[in-house]
């Protein structure tokens, strides 16, 4: 059985994408979410379980910024987990180091537009979306990449487009763009962690 490891900061709706669309799956496990946001919406989705019936209970791990940072407990747990693919999804803080040397080409991750544009420090959620739109851009999308040390820099997996409109809002950027995430970011998941 591959296992799979979802790190999040925020609501938590493509970790509950990817965990209900593996739910069942005969070869691969979500084992674990990680966040290091107490107050995370990804917290109580895991409570309440992922799947069509709710029955998948995913444990949960909370941590702050001196344990990632400052020392190998997150390494050294998922090490003990046999963690095959780390999968961020909303994870707001940049990888350390040592996390990307223990876990090479094992942690994946979504940015809401097409990378190379829009991407690196500071650009995530609506500032990536107020930036597309005041550019003008005719089309936004996804870009699922692996990690390295950079923000928004390692090797590009997989992106899927979405029209614009001139008069398309942020927030309705922000929409086509989280309907292409659901759709597509559970599939890649699969796929990569089948490869491994």
């Amino acid at each position: 059985m591959k296992r799979i490891a979802i790190f999040a900061s925020g609501s938590g709706t493509n970790a509950e994408k990817i965990a209900g669309y593996l739910t069942d799956h005969p070869e691969i496990d979500v084992s674990l979410i990680l966040t290091n946001n107490p107050k995370a919406g990804v917290i109580e989705r895991a409570r309440r379980g992922f799947g069509p019936e709710q029955q998948l209970h995913v444990p949960v791990l909370v941590f702050d910024r001196r344990t990632f940072y400052e020392t190998d407990r997150i390494v050294q747990m998922l090490q003990r987990q046999e963690i095959d693919l780390i999968v961020l999804a909303g994870f707001m803080w940049l990888i350390p180091e040592t996390l990307v040397k223990a876990f090479p080409q094992q942690i994946i991750n979504i940015h809401p537009a097409l990378l190379p544009k829009f991407g690196g420090k500071g650009m995530y959620g609506h500032f990536v979306h107020e930036a597309v739109v005041e550019a003008g851009e005719l089309k936004s999308g996804i870009t699922i990449h692996y990690v390295n040390e950079h923000y928004d820099e390692g090797n590009i997996i997989f992106q899927a487009s979405c029209a614009l409109e001139p008069f398309d809002t942020p927030e309705e950027v922000a929409r086509k763009v989280q309907v292409l995430e659901h759709r597509y970011y559970p599939e890649v998941v699969e796929k990569i962690v089948l490869n491994k």
